[in-house]
């Protein structure tokens, strides 16, 4: 590479008086958001009510418009310069969520409950802009798993409308635990592996129901009641908000009302690993086959990819080894489903478990070509990819998230399509200086 005299000596020149000081932009990360509220009177808006149907709910909502589980979202399209919310008193009180229009970047909000936010305005960077994206987007998704919002309406501009979005014709469901859900994670929900996949691919419709502490195994495990061999087939998630609400009986989740998953990401077992839950070997093993049939029998024509377990990191020695959970129980579970015997059965329903009532009817005669795969973590993480609280670092979720995009590009052929706008947000940061 070619580089001038000048260039040459100011390199030389700046080694003489830098430090040894790493910057990261020079910043320090913002978490003031700014304040979005607005005195819906004020202003002549034309109005839709929370179930319009321009309105394109994204993950779980139940009839009410409450969101449930982790980054669930609201998109539609518009005219004009301006998007209101109203949200309703079933609203988690300063929930962050985070919005964006078309391919800019994600803006975010604090939300109050029982008010309207003006979160696109004339003066947001990009809301004059008419193209390569028409109509213009707009996208809202909640951040944490835990706190949720109520959409009570939604507003935009005199004279303007809401427009109806097509939806995208790949679809992809995460079922998991803190994990899944972005615990600890920057942006919690928005920095967990399992948006960083979805969206990593590119113009995918994707749901995430993932809640932290949840064991596979339908049992209590920190706090939540019931495991995701029952939880699956809520709506709701298993947090307190969802007792308040509904207490021990939520409301079953309509598969018949929602488009099918083309394939669908299990990441379980860490909660049943911890033996303060006292999940044996074999009821977990157990659950992971009855959650796979579950899954098979909603959706037929998905893939299912089973993923072993990262656990933990632990000193050995002079080095670092990786802790083992449930490897023999996932692998197994695996060779089950793509065993000459299980792909050559005729499938009959077997009798219907009164206990279990709340599971969909069985479907006889299904495909019996391998549809059940097994993705392999070891290697992606390393003992410092995993923070204090035994959770991955953001680094260690987009290293996840990563490979898993490569191991469903690979062998699926889904193309990765998110070629622009960003995914993670707060991730650029860089070194822009040398001869430390």
């Amino acid at each position: 590479m070619w580089i001038s005299k000048l260039w040459a000596v100011s390199l030389c020149c700046l080694s003489s008086f830098v430090s040894a000081t790493i910057l990261q932009n020079g910043q320090v990360r913002v978490t003031d958001y700014p304040n979005t509220v607005a005195e819906a009177s004020s202003h002549n808006w034309k109005t839709y009510p929370a179930n319009a149907a321009e309105l394109s709910y994204k993950g779980r909502w139940d009839d009410n418009h409450i969101s449930w589980w982790s980054v669930p979202g609201l998109k539609f399209g518009f005219t004009g310069k301006e998007v209101a919310i109203t949200f309703g008193p079933h609203t988690s009180n300063g929930v962050l969520v985070a919005f964006r229009i078309n391919g800019e970047d994600w803006q975010f909000s604090n939300i109050t409950t029982n008010a309207t936010h003006l979160l696109i305005s004339p003066s947001t960077e990009g809301v004059d802009l008419t193209s390569p994206i028409s109509p213009s987007t707009f996208e809202l998704r909640v951040t944490n798993w835990a706190y949720g919002v109520q959409v009570k309406s939604v507003h935009v501009a005199a004279g303007s409308s809401l427009i109806k979005l097509k939806d995208y014709n790949r679809r992809i469901e995460v079922i998991g635990d803190s994990l899944s859900s972005g615990m600890y994670g920057t942006y919690e929900g928005l920095s967990s592996y399992a948006y960083g996949l979805a969206a990593g691919l590119g113009d995918t419709e994707y749901s995430v129901t993932a809640y932290p502490g949840i064991c596979l195994t339908d049992q209590e495990c920190w706090g939540n009641p019931r495991g995701q061999t029952y939880q699956w087939y809520r709506t709701s998630d298993t947090g307190g908000r969802a007792t308040n609400i509904y207490g021990t009986n939520p409301p079953l989740w309509d598969f018949s009302k929602h488009p099918a998953a083309d394939i669908v990401v299990i990441n379980l077992g860490t909660n049943d690993n911890n033996t303060a839950n006292n999940v044996t070997n074999q009821d977990y093993y157990n659950s992971y086959i009855e959650l796979v049939e579950g899954v098979h029998n909603v959706w037929p024509k998905a893939q299912i990819i089973i993923s072993a377990l990262w656990n933990d990191f632990g000193k050995s020695g002079n080095t670092y080894v990786q802790g083992p959970a449930f490897v023999t129980e996932i692998w197994d579970v695996y060779k089950h489903f793509n065993s000459p015997s299980y792909l050559s059965s005729t499938h009959t329903c077997p009798p219907r478990n009164p206990l279990k009532w709340w599971l969909p009817p069985c479907k006889p005669g299904r495909p019996n070509a391998p549809f059940v795969h097994y993705f392999n973590t070891t290697g992606i993480l390393q003992h410092n990819d995993i923070g204090p609280l035994w959770h991955p670092t953001d680094v260690g979720y987009v290293k996840v998230a990563s490979h898993l995009m490569q191991y469903i590009s690979l062998k699926f052929g889904w193309e990765l399509r998110a070629t622009g706008p960003e995914v993670l947000h707060d991730t650029l940061y860089w070194n822009d200086q040398d001869s430390y």
